[in-house]
């Protein structure tokens, strides 16, 4: 299914347009940008999905502006759920 055939906002690869539109920007400005912000990242268009995987895509712009997920935190020991009684 192509691009034009789904729709734009289509779950986890919505099309160029609908990515511009969640980030704020004119198509045409997201095109020009997207071919910069790909040298330093930003997921490209899946061949086969025919779309850029939006929490990759949120996951870098996360990364860009320093708010990383977290992982998990280093056990601190055995838990004692008998302390709970």
């Amino acid at each position: 299914m192509g691009a034009a055939a789904r729709k734009p906002d289509a779950g986890l690869f919505p099309c160029e347009a609908e990515i511009a539109r969640r980030l704020s920007q004119t198509p045409a400005d997201w095109r020009a940008r997207a071919v910069v912000l790909e040298r330093d990242g930003l997921p490209r268009i899946d061949p086969i999905m025919g779309g850029r995987y939006w929490p990759a895509v949120l996951a870098y712009f996360n990364k860009r502006y320093g708010i990383a997920s977290f992982g998990p935190s280093a056990m601190d020991g055995t838990e004692n759920l008998d302390a709970l009684r």
